[in-house]
């Protein structure tokens, strides 16, 4: 938790950019694991964080617009409670603690914002993703769950968006110091990373690190020599000599700020033949995406670069051909790097994607394109200081896609499909690392890069 006046401020802040109605803020309530005395760990929504800072479960919050007034909806710990929590401070001193001065029993939150709205006055409310904070929603302001999404106050979230996009210095230092743990994860799977071990001990390696540094990994930890599925999370392989390793992971600390990196190693520590050709391609395409960062800098900009700098190294390796650019416009390199090349990241690995991509990725200079690889793009919009991305092009070989585009004949002038065969069961290279937009370019986050080339893969390998 923060200071008194970093909340006070932000909520002021808040204020100076809404002038009519109650904003709504729904905290986190515990989440069955699979009964309800087993819940999972518990996570504060991001956003009741970034205002009011209380780390716990059955919170709820209010700001009004005109009136100025702040009300946090909270219960003290009740005498069987303390059974199991022990005594704990009581909720108007917790609120105290943020800056707040009014407390009213969480029971009254449904009956308050109903009466707010009899009077006729606008209530902002964010899009939920929590099943039980859609109920409480439907009861109070007579919005089904499936319409809830569609009719939160884009006037609110735009608000929120514009301030959480822009670090600020604590927020800075918290996501360096979780960089360093991330380093920590990454850097301990690389050393012990050795043939005939299952994916699922260096994983849980992994994991334990970030727990025991912070409060978990920042995301299921993905780990997997099928580096071609984005998400895998099947950590059931032996370790084998040669084959390539994909590793991205990152950890939250118990500030909830997080980390996120990629990186692909060698079993065994060597690069061989086209795998060290694609993996020093993928790093050339990560270095000088870094060096594009800059505020004023579209990161739709920088992600194309990524695929034309892909586009031009498979073409020399034979598995791409014809023209670059028409090539891109084309979107052929997403046959091969069909992901964007990164995201926002702060209190969510992908900050506030509960409130829409749309709000935060996109604004009026760019907007989504429909077209297959781009459309996976998160962020396009303009970078600026505070800004903190992720930065993550990749080479991947995913038989079906590459089998389904030959059949079709889509993109046939860009791609040699059967020399792409050869590839088949490949996997997947991913080089991701975290970036600070600065006011006069961009910094690494953390206190040192993760090795990266494959020379310093290889000596700590070995």
């Amino acid at each position: 938790m923060f200071s008194k006046q970093i909340y006070t401020q932000r909520r002021q802040t808040l204020k100076s950019k809404l002038s009519k109605g109650i904003g709504l803020f729904m905290g986190n309530r515990e989440a069955p694991c699979n009964y309800s005395g087993n819940t999972y760990h518990f996570r504060q929504d991001s956003s009741f964080l970034y205002f009011f800072g209380l780390d716990e479960p059955d919170l709820a919050a209010i700001i009004d617009f005109e009136t100025g007034k702040e009300v946090l909806f909270a219960d003290d710990v009740s005498l069987d409670d303390i059974v199991w929590t022990g005594p704990l401070p009581a909720m108007q001193e917790k609120a105290e603690k943020i800056g707040l001065s009014h407390t009213l029993p969480r029971k009254n939150l449904v009956t308050y914002i109903r009466e707010e709205k009899r009077k006729g006055r606008a209530v902002h409310f964010l899009p939920p993703y929590r099943g039980d904070n859609m109920i409480e929603l439907m009861d109070m302001l007579d919005i089904h769950p499936k319409e809830q999404k569609e009719k939160a106050s884009e006037e609110f979230i735009r608000a929120i968006v514009g301030m959480r996009m822009i670090k600020q210095p604590e927020e800075i230092e918290q996501i360096d110091l979780a960089c360093n743990l991330g380093y920590a994860m990454h850097y301990t799977a690389m050393k012990l990373a050795k043939p005939g071990m299952v994916e699922q001990e260096l994983a849980g390696i992994m994991e334990g690190i970030a727990v025991s540094g912070g409060y978990m990994p920042s995301f299921p930890i993905i780990l997997t020599q099928n580096g071609e599925v984005m998400h895998g999370h099947a950590h059931n392989q032996l370790l084998s000599q040669g084959r390539l390793l994909l590793m991205d992971a990152g950890a939250e600390l118990q500030s909830h700020y997080c980390s996120d990196f990629t990186r692909t190693i060698p079993v065994g520590g060597v690069f061989q033949g086209i795998a060290a050709d694609l993996y020093n391609l993928v790093l050339r395409a990560n270095n000088h995406c870094i060096g594009l960062c800059a505020p004023g800098v579209h990161f739709r900009d920088i992600h194309l670069a990524a695929a034309g700098i892909i586009t031009d190294g498979l073409k020399d390796l034979g598995l791409m051909k014809g023209d670059t650019t028409e090539a891109v416009a084309a979107g052929a390199h997403a046959a091969f790097f069909p992901t964007g090349l990164g995201h926002n990241m702060g209190l969510d690995v992908h900050d506030m994607e509960d409130l829409g991509e749309q709000f935060v990725g996109y604004d009026k200079s760019v907007s989504r394109s429909p077209q297959f690889g781009l459309k996976s793009l998160r962020m396009a919009r303009s970078l600026e200081a505070g800004n903190v991305m992720t930065v993550e092009p990749g080479f991947y070989v995913i038989p079906a896609l590459l089998e389904m585009w030959k059949a079709s004949g889509h993109n046939a002038a860009f791609i040699n499909f059967e020399k792409c065969k050869a590839l088949y069961g490949f996997g997947g290279i991913r080089i991701e690392d975290d970036v600070l937009i600065t006011p006069d370019g961009h910094r690494l986050m953390g206190s040192k890069r993760l090795p990266v080339t494959a020379q310093q893969i290889r000596e700590v390998m070995q």
